[in-house]
């Protein structure tokens, strides 16, 4: 097999995964923010150590990061201008014109990434059908040259009020722009977003055209470092809809790239599920910053094309920016190792969405973090072996995180009538943090019909199985299962991920005035963009999926349907299950519209080694300072059993068996947590 190398950055460690020669060699390195490449080729010089190989063997590089995220939530990217219809400059401030929180009458709205100033217009109109009614008006964006100009604008999102239907407009301006000045950055909501509902496909233009300068020489100066080391084999990128596309088009359309590494998670959880025949699972994936949960039955995880970076009222919908893209389905929030407890004004424990990242990061880092976090709380209740954290290339002070636990939380909790210990604290912290992620989990589950009681839940990244028990305890799951590799989770997920793209076009009709032309001719036009992207990567036999976007006329929603006979008949009987399924019930008599439609090309599934093998016979196990067993991982036999309380402890990651679960390793390695009976 050749060599394979897969890399996710997150907000707190870069984690770099080496799959050769029959095994799986990894290493997580603290993400360095100034200059992401620089983590990223620290670990891959970690593991190609480790392994004994040569940059020269490795055959690929899979890459996810939360860049382009960050970007967009810091306010950290490029001086973007937008360009849009004479008319409706105020599209972005006016969004949906709702309230997210009915009753709270102090409520913010997040502030668009183009200011008021630089949302310029020039007369120009479409219909709704693409035809032009009002000619652009190449006076006016002229005129817009040197103020883009003068003002040192880097990007330029480019948006005309029915776009989507007929691109010309846009692409003019393109034209113009880009020979007035050829170092601009421009994107066309058209290309981005070839969507109906302007606000959205506005939203995605400029976030887009924010972060595309600077994801752009970053993709460019990761791929010249890998080059000069060595490294020249294929680069490609995973997407927020868990597959992977070139690095030209992640520069194009670095918008895709913003759930990247959760993605990847998702992806591995599907896989185990499938492989080991769990027909309903939920995957947490628990890092240095956020939670990541994702339901996934009979191996499928839920798929969306609407996603909220960065929302901003207690994780509520519609406080967040709206992008249009193709998305894993799953809740985040600011729940990770690094996120920060505090007791507030009236006594209470809180946890998050903060967080102390990677630089400082935790105080028990000893990188100079000064206030307590969940991994601080999880080193005094001696959950963590200081001397193995992250491969060993942290030592853990257990001092520090007992200081500041004390200054932060035990303290003021006790001025407010709370208990008095350390311990107590550090335990009430862990029990907020989980309690999180668990009404997080249930309110997902709810927002999609689904139940979550009886799952088992798969647990993934540096946190997540310290604290998956608990949380299977509080939503009374079946058990859980921690994968080898687990704290690098996502990054072995991307080994499994296709290659594949997602084109999607807005092209209306009604079921009662069905016409096959039309349909035929937008699957036709869609396949061949979507080849453009997916061919060059991926040559050989590619796989075609179809969905269209459907509602009963006169409602304001619509829901995915899959679109494989793309008949009347056809499509009418795919959307009564799928709306039946959702809803519990069909109404009779009305008619049924569809909105849009998306076509997903895919190269195969590659084809991942298992390499949980586990030794014949179980070693002795240690003793932790609290008196709790210590076992490593890969001192486990396959079929042994441990009873808690008990620690599984690896490089990335360490399982915590509470004392009312019993633990077990399959033949595939996983190590499976159940309750005692």
């Amino acid at each position: 097999m050749a060599d394979r190398l897969a890399v996710d950055i997150g907000g707190t460690f870069t984690d770099v995964v080496l799959e050769t020669a029959g095994r799986r060699v990894t290493t997580k390195v603290l993400t360095t923010h100034a200059e992401p490449a620089d983590g990223v080729m620290d670990g891959l010089g970690q593991v190609l150590k480790q392994a004994g190989t040569d940059p020269e063997d490795i055959s690929v590089v899979l890459h996810g990061t939360t860049l382009a995220t960050n970007a967009l939530i810091e306010r950290r990217g490029a001086r973007t201008a937008l360009i849009t219809t004479e008319g409706h400059r105020d599209v972005l401030e006016m969004a949906f014109e709702n309230r997210f929180e009915q009753y709270d009458v102090n409520i913010d709205r997040p502030k668009p990434l183009v200011g008021r100033r630089w949302r310029l217009t020039v007369s120009e109109r479409m219909n709704a059908a693409g035809n032009v009614l009002t000619p652009l008006d190449q006076e006016a964006l002229a005129a817009l040259v040197p103020r883009l100009a003068m003002d040192a604008i880097e990007s330029v999102a480019v948006g005309f009020l029915h776009g989507y239907a007929n691109p010309a407009h846009e692409r003019l301006v393109r034209d113009v722009l880009s020979d007035a000045l050829p170092e601009l950055s421009i994107t066309l909501a058209s290309d981005v977003c070839p969507e109906i509902r302007e606000f959205e496909r506005f939203s995605t233009a400029c976030a887009n055209a924010y972060v595309k300068p600077l994801m752009s020489r970053y993709l460019a100066d990761l791929g010249d470092r890998l080059n000069a080391f060595g490294v020249g084999c294929p680069f490609l990128m995973m997407t927020s809809g868990g597959g992977l596309c070139s690095v030209d088009t992640a520069r194009e359309f670095p918008i895709r790239l913003v759930e990247s590494g959760p993605a990847g998670g998702a992806i591995l959880a599907a896989r185990i599920a499938e492989e080991l025949e769990l027909p309903r699972v939920v995957s947490l994936d628990m890092g240095g910053t956020t939670a990541k949960i994702c339901l996934i039955d009979d191996g499928e995880p839920l798929l969306s094309r609407s996603f909220e970076v960065d929302r901003s009222y207690r994780f509520k919908k519609g406080s967040g920016l709206p992008v249009r893209i193709p998305v894993v389905e799953m809740v985040e929030i600011g729940a990770g190792g690094g996120s920060l407890a505090s007791v507030d004004r009236l006594g209470r424990i809180q946890v998050g969405p903060q967080s102390a990242g990677s630089e400082p990061g935790p105080a028990c880092y000893g990188r100079g973090g000064g206030h307590a976090t969940v991994t601080d709380a999880d080193v005094v209740l001696d959950l963590l072996d200081p001397e193995r954290f992250a491969g060993g290339t942290l030592v853990l002070d257990a001092d520090a995180a007992g200081s500041v636990i004390d200054r932060d939380v035990a303290q003021p909790w006790r001025q407010a009538g709370g208990s008095e210990s350390v311990d107590a604290a550090a335990h009430a912290v862990a029990e907020v943090v989980d309690e999180n992620m668990a009404a997080a989990a249930r309110a997902h589950a709810a927002d999609w019909g689904k139940e979550i009681a009886g799952r088992t839940l798969i647990a993934f990244g540096g946190a997540a199985p310290i604290h998956a028990a608990n949380i299977a305890r509080k939503l009374d799951l079946d058990g859980v299962l921690v994968p080898p590799s687990a704290g690098v989770g996502s990054a072995v997920g991307f080994l499994s991920a296709p290659i594949s793209y997602e084109v999607v076009r807005s092209r209306y009709l009604r079921l009662s005035e069905f016409d096959a032309d039309v349909v035929q001719g937008v699957m036709a036009e869609m396949r061949v963009e979507a080849q453009a992207v997916v061919a060059p990567v991926a040559p050989g036999n590619l796989s075609e999926s179809r969905r269209a976007y459907m509602r009963y006329l006169g409602q304001g929603f619509e829901i995915a349907v899959d679109a494989k006979d793309a008949t009347a008949d056809g499509l009418r009987r795919a959307f009564d299950v799928a709306y039946e399924r959702l809803y519990g019930r069909l109404i009779p008599n009305l008619d049924v519209e569809v909105l849009s439609w998306t076509l997903t090309l895919s190269g195969g599934r590659p084809v991942v080694a298992s390499f949980g093998g586990s030794p014949t016979a179980a070693a002795s196990p240690d003793v932790g300072r609290s008196g709790v067993t210590r076992v490593a991982r890969e001192d486990l036999a396959t079929g042994s059993e441990l009873a808690g309380p008990a620690t599984i402890v690896e490089d990335q990651t360490t399982t915590v068996v509470p004392a009312d679960f019993q633990a077990s390793v399959d033949a595939h390695g996983n190590v499976i947590l159940r309750p005692r009976p």
